[in-house]
């Protein structure tokens, strides 16, 4: 059954990265100006449309990589805490982003862009190094890692909503940001973000067969020789690193960290390594299709693509904790 489920693997990658570039293509059309899908793959060729050029492409680039970093940061944290309901929204990596962008916002509101990923870095690193200080110093269950990470999340945005309610005249942008909008970004965007993916996703993958054993809880990893929470200590890193970073140009996605990994699951298995490739491709399919509907659905208005994500993902979240 070894290379006959290998042929069905293979089969299940084919088809949902058939269905990515489909979507990608012809979400290319949409927007307040409506292009030919068959105009579109020319344009992509010749590299001759500038509204392709210089806004669609850049933001589907943006979709796919964003899409994909948050899809595999949720699924790294739900291995890691091995609780399907975790991802970086939940256990409050993206409240503490948010925080620290908002606060970068608030207080230098001329400061240039580029400084956000690296101020909500800081936020995720901040909150993930607690959480990894409270797993190695108290050993702590998962349930327990993921009710703190709301607790420290809750603290995040009570503060963020109060520094809003004082300046009210940044509040736009904070707000937009907060949403998640993929508005307005360009091709300078996806260089502070594309180096952050590149960097850690060799990692990811070195690391991610380590999941396996720690899913098996942790007595039985301890005595297959697992040093465990240095294990959990990086691959929580590598996912803080992910989300911090896409998080810090987008603002906060809440669900797509929490459901592509769910999806991941049903469509490979459990094998990691499989988990975290279809969720990377699963994220960012939803995000890609999702901003399109942001772009399409009453042009020429843009609504922010937080709003999208989250209608899908408030069924699919219900659904699951019927489940469970």
């Amino acid at each position: 059954s070894g290379s006959h489920m290998n042929i069905r693997l293979i089969l299940k990658y084919t088809i949902v990265t058939i269905l990515l570039i489909i979507f990608a293509i012809g979400l290319l059309s949409i927007g307040s100006v409506f292009i030919h899908p068959a105009e579109v793959v020319k344009s992509l060729l010749s590299q001759d449309n500038f509204i392709l050029n210089e806004y669609r492409v850049p933001r589907m680039c943006l979709a796919l990589i964003f899409g994909s970093s948050l899809a595999i940061s949720g699924a790294l944290i739900q291995g890691v805490v091995r609780n399907s309901l975790a991802s970086p929204d939940v256990i409050g990596i993206t409240k503490g982003a948010s925080l620290s962008a908002v606060t970068v916002i608030m207080l230098f509101p001329t400061a240039p862009l580029y400084i956000l990923p690296f101020s909500s870095f800081f936020g995720a690193f901040c909150i993930s190094l607690i959480l990894t200080l409270l797993i190695s110093k108290f050993n702590m269950k998962g349930s327990k890692i993921a009710l703190i990470g709301l607790a420290i999340g809750a603290i995040c945005t009570a503060i963020v909503q109060y520094m809003l309610i004082r300046n009210p005249l940044d509040a736009n942008t904070a707000l937009v940001w907060l949403t998640g909008s993929l508005y307005g970004h360009n091709m300078s965007n996806i260089t502070v973000i594309l180096p952050w993916f590149i960097v850690t996703l060799p990692f990811i993958f070195y690391y991610c067969h380590q999941l396996d054993i720690l899913i098996l809880g942790d007595d039985v990893a301890l005595g297959l020789g697992t040093k465990i929470k240095k294990i959990k200590m990086i691959l929580l890193f590598l996912a803080v690193a992910l989300a911090g970073a896409s998080i810090s140009l987008v603002g906060g996605l809440s669900f797509l960290g929490l459901i592509a990994p769910h999806i991941a699951r049903r469509i490979v298995g459990h094998k990691h390594i499989h988990i975290i490739i279809m969720s990377g491709l699963i994220g960012a399919l939803i995000l890609s299709i999702s901003d399109g509907l942001a772009r399409g659905i009453h042009p020429p208005i843009d609504i922010p693509v937080g709003v999208i994500v989250a209608i899908v993902g408030v069924p699919y979240f219900l659904f699951l904790i019927r489940k469970i």
